[in-house]
């Protein structure tokens, strides 16, 4: 069997939602994102340990969801269409229940056009940090009302709320769900005890 050669995307390559659709069909295998602006980005591949830091993250958050039965969690292979038309793939990720409810099964199949109420960043060695602020501060425009940026490297949490400055904590052993997600908390030493600081 002859090999595919490598796909090559120019910087910046702007696509239209159809389009956008049909390179996910034909490209599985790869995560891409759409800005509000129609710009492609294609999204490396986590490294081992961040997959593995995710993975942890978005089970507690699953299993809290589980308990309550309060709405749906999501992991990160899924896509949402906001509101200002951009295609986002948060790390994990929550809409309640009733908004979920509110959709149509078709709307569920695709990309829900919806912004979850719930967004969680994990920064990878990949991620430029400026970036990953951008995209968080999109989720809170498009109607998100809780959002955590943790990034491991540094042991830094940023939390995202409605009408509200960021909050910044540093090495934090939990987080709250507050008022969005009542009663779930979310232990960070799987992550931080195992990423000492240097020094």
């Amino acid at each position: 069997m002859v090999a595919s050669p490598p796909i090559r995307i120019p910087h910046r390559l702007k696509v239209t939602d159809e389009q956008f659709w049909q390179l996910l069909k034909v490209n599985p295998d790869i995560r891409m994102e759409r800005t509000a602006e129609g710009e492609l980005i294609i999204m490396a591949p986590t490294g081992s340990e961040s997959g593995s830091f995710n993975l942890e993250l978005s089970t507690d958050l699953a299993i809290w969801n589980r308990q309550t039965g309060l709405g749906v969690a999501f992991d990160s292979s899924t896509g949402f269409r906001l509101p200002n038309g951009a295609t986002r793939s948060p790390d994990s990720s929550w809409v309640t229940k009733e908004r979920w409810n509110a959709l149509t099964p078709e709307q569920r199949k695709g990309f829900a056009p919806i912004c979850p109420d719930f967004v969680l960043e994990l920064a990878s060695l990949t991620d430029d940090i400026e970036e990953l602020r951008a995209k968080m501060r999109e989720y809170l425009e498009n109607g998100s009302r809780l959002g955590w940026s943790i990034d491991p490297r540094t042991q830094q949490v940023e939390i995202y709320r409605i009408s509200q400055s960021v909050e910044v904590l540093q090495s934090p052993a939990t987080l709250s769900g507050e008022d969005v997600l009542p009663g779930f908390v979310l232990s960070l030493n799987v992550i931080f005890d195992s990423n000492p600081q240097d020094g």
